[in-house]
């Protein structure tokens, strides 16, 4: 166990806050609420966004930016949207400071009132589509495909680094489509692209589904998500995808003409994903060691461990394992060679472990005399010698099996963590003593959704997309139901 890290088995909430600050990931900033992501942290979102940003653009989309600040006026035009937003709103009302009279501060002016008060966007739709009302004309301006990389405020009560702050980075994708079946082929196509994300390159398998109306967004027709199962049996929404209907385009008049010249309402999308992904990284794999990432996303995905006894046994060390460093960068692996003098060797592989190198190489004095080389892997923390010969194409397979096996891993504890259950008792047993996602019948309605969330702080995560038609009886009211859906606690 990582010095100073909390067992996951002990505290897992208290594991996951060490563990974020002990790997360099994070820290609380001294605004409630928000947080600095350090370096080594940002160093893998920007994996991610790289990686998403290729998949957004091989889909026909384009990079633009809109304000951070959207009039207050743009976000009552649709009204189940303020209705959802409106509690998680911050308003700027003023825009100059001033010294106060008694000496005591800077307050604010009172006479430098805005005409009309600004929200930091909780999310761009409003701003985007009145911006799209200049933008769209006719039939041969659409589809419109934009993407932004963005921040966003949203005033949470209750914070947690990477998973719920005030402030966290995000993408949104805002789509217009000249038919409501472009639309909805829009939504489900970047639901994909999320899936293929999560279980391609985060090593996090996903269930694809279609929220609730209650757990919709607001003012959205359809939202499609991929949840995800983390190690303590709670879900966590990795992604969402909505279809947005015209309710968008009627609240900002958005028309195009169509190839009979009629004015028609656009249709139109959103979708997006959040730092909240580096949470569904490193619950999902995470040990008592510390971090545990996927290849694939690791900004140093092998490590160099000299070692030596003086400078001459560093620089022959260094003579050997340079060449393999330079083969494996020009094969596009990230490697760094950690020759600190002021560590010993042993600090250096726990560190190393904390932040979830993937590989490790070491080589010392006895390596060196008979030309091999020992590797660690993170995943599963096997050590075997390898001779120096063919070490590079023994680390490029070691990568493709780690980041195999992590997602292995992570699909074996969800496959053992769906129960199906069949009455209300059982339903809050599974819930306390197993966790994970519960699969039961529900009457449909949103007062039952809501009296079993009241009664067990447990929600509908999805219906699924692949579920099966299944006759039965809701096991809150005993209601007849034709499908089952998956409930859990969830982040």
């Amino acid at each position: 166990m990582a010095k100073g890290l909390p067992k996951r088995s002990d505290d897992y909430s208290a594991w996951y806050n060490e563990l974020v600050k002990k790997a360099d990931l994070a820290e609380n900033s001294a605004v409630r609420g928000c947080m600095v992501i350090k370096p080594y942290g940002y160093a893998i979102w920007e994996k991610m966004q790289q990686t998403l940003d290729k998949m957004f653009k091989d889909t026909g989309h384009s990079n633009a930016y809109f304000p951070l600040l959207i009039p207050k006026s743009y976000l009552s035009k649709e009204a189940d949207h303020v209705d959802g937003f409106a509690k998680e709103c911050a308003v700027v009302t003023h825009y100059r400071l001033k010294n106060a009279d008694d000496g005591s501060g800077v307050v604010v002016d009172p006479e430098a009132k805005l005409d009309e008060e600004l929200i930091v966007r909780p999310t761009s739709e409003t701003v985007i589509w009145s911006t799209y009302k200049n933008w769209i004309q006719s039939y041969r301006d659409l589809p419109l495909l934009v993407n932004q990389w963005a921040n966003v405020m949203r005033w949470e009560m209750r914070t947690r680094l990477f998973l719920r702050t005030s402030e966290f980075l995000w993408q949104e994708g805002h789509t217009a489509h000249a038919t409501k079946s472009e639309a909805v082929a829009e939504t489900k196509q970047m639901l994909e692209v999320y899936a293929d994300f999560a279980e391609n390159f985060m090593g996090v398998p996903v269930v694809k589904g279609v929220k609730t109306a209650n757990e919709r967004f607001a003012g959205a027709v359809d939202t499609f998500c991929i949840e995800a199962m983390m190690q303590d049996g709670k879900a966590l929404q990795a992604g969402t995808s909505h279809f947005l209907g015209q309710n968008f385009a009627k609240a900002f008049d958005v028309k195009f003409s169509d190839k009979d010249n009629k004015l028609e309402h656009v249709w139109g999308t959103s979708w997006g994903v959040s730092t909240r992904l580096m949470g569904a990284l490193i619950m999902a794999h995470s040990d008592d060691e510390g971090l545990v990432l996927p290849p694939k996303l690791a900004p140093i995905q092998v490590v160099i461990v000299p070692i030596y006894k003086g400078q001459e046994q560093l620089d022959a060390i260094t003579e050997k394992v340079k060449p393999i460093q330079k083969t494996l960068q020009n094969l596009g692996i990230s490697v760094k060679f950690d020759d600190r003098d002021s560590l010993r060797p042993g600090f250096k592989f726990a560190d190393w472990e904390l932040k979830g190198v993937p590989v490790r190489v070491a080589m010392g004095q006895r390596d060196l005399e008979n030309g091999t080389v020992e590797i660690a892997r993170r995943d599963t923390k096997e050590k075997n010698t390898y001779q120096l010969d063919g070490v590079v194409e023994t680390i490029q397979q070691l990568l493709e099996d780690i980041q195999a096996n992590i997602f292995n891993k992570a699909l074996d504890y969800r496959e053992s963590h769906i129960t199906k259950a069949e009455s209300f008792d059982e339903f809050k047993d599974l819930l306390e003593n197993k966790g994970g996602f519960i699969a039961a019948h529900w009457d449909g309605t949103t007062e039952t959704e809501e009296k079993i969330k009241e009664l067990t702080k447990a929600t509908i995560r999805c219906i699924p997309l692949d579920n099966e038609q299944e006759d039965g009886k809701c096991i809150l009211t005993g209601n007849p139901s034709s499908q089952r859906v998956l409930f859990a606690k969830a982040y």
